[in-house]
């Protein structure tokens, strides 16, 4: 299986279903433990089920934008079919979550055209302590697991903890990465790690950048600097740029994506440890927010428990045993 496998949606497997099932554990019980007292002692879905219902999702970190929009949509449902009692409620809700979704993720990606490019280029960007050295590492290990030859890229030269981070997750999976001295020119380790996955025939390229939200100008200047750089060796580049967030600070990772994709062209989002909070809703909010497809969760601390994001799957994970 190669690359453009890989990408491609496939069905879950039984323990990546099971993972996702326990990583949202958190959120469910946290989600309908709200809704069973929103609608209780109350029989059919009124105009206080529904202002209930709207400060559930608020509190559950879907963000108020996005609430809005999937209680109009429940009120449009409910006068449309009249007579929809609160236990249909969990049903309604599944189904619209799951359009909302729909409108805002590929459910297979093939629009990115993977496997059309060698060396693909995915460059990670997101603020310190998200996660992202981890996703690059689980990441890398799924794309290797997938018959690819994959090389890292360690230009967070800033601190010295990422590279050094990046190596030992190299050393773990077997895949080769390029880093220099602490302090050295981002741009130029990217550089070097697309000359050297050219040279070598490599499959993906996957460049960390400095996990720093000095603020938007600098932060604009250093991805810019890098993709130029890169284009030089390889003139379409990056093919991905993929935003890591961490789930478990809710409203804070939205604000972070408001910033990044300010600061530069992200068109993919890794939401992380999913498994530890009870702020999943987020994960909808910032799908419709920002109209990025989001394109792995992470639910747990194993190498395999980085997951493709299946919208379907996810929702009917969230409301799973209910």
């Amino acid at each position: 299986m190669g690359l453009f496998d890989f990408f491609k949606k496939k069905e879950s497997s039984p323990q990546e279903q099971e993972a996702l099932d326990t990583g949202l554990e958190k959120t469910k019980e946290n989600f309908f433990s709200k809704i069973t007292k929103a609608v209780a002692g109350k029989s059919t879905v009124d105009d206080d089920v529904l202002d209930d219902l709207e400060e559930v999702l608020v509190t559950s970190d879907v963000g108020v934008a996005t609430t809005l929009k999937i209680i109009e949509r429940i009120q449009a449902r409910v006068a449309r079919d009249k007579y929809l009692g609160t236990s249909e409620l969990n049903n309604l809700l599944r189904e619209e979550i799951q359009e909302l979704l729909a409108e805002n993720n590929s459910n297979d990606f093939n629009n990115f055209e993977y496997g059309n490019h060698k060396p693909y280029v995915i460059m990670v960007v997101g603020v310190n302590g998200v996660g992202k050295t981890t996703t690059i590492g689980k990441l890398a290990h799924k794309l290797k697991a997938a018959g690819n030859k994959v090389v890292i890229g360690a230009a967070d030269t800033f601190r010295a903890a990422a590279v050094d981070q990046i190596q030992l997750w190299g050393e773990r999976i077997g895949v080769r990465v390029v880093a220099q001295p602490m302090g050295s020119d981002p741009a130029s380790v990217a550089f070097d790690t697309l000359k050297s996955a050219v040279a070598n025939g490599e499959d993906v390229a996957i460049i960390d950048t400095a996990g720093r939200l000095h603020n938007k100008v600098n932060l604009m200047n250093e991805l810019t600097k890098i993709k130029n750089v890169m284009q030089k060796v390889v003139p379409d580049a990056p093919h991905e740029i993929l935003l890591v967030l961490d789930a478990s600070t809710g409203q804070n990772a939205i604000e972070q994506c408001k910033q990044f994709t300010q600061a530069t062209d992200v068109n993919a989002l890794a939401l992380t440890k999913l498994d530890g909070t009870a702020k999943g809703g987020v994960v909808i909010g910032i799908s419709d927010q920002f109209k990025i497809p989001v394109k792995y969760i992470g639910v747990g601390e194993g190498v395999n428990d980085l997951q493709l994001f299946d919208r379907l799957a996810f929702v009917d994970s969230l409301f799973k045993h209910q």
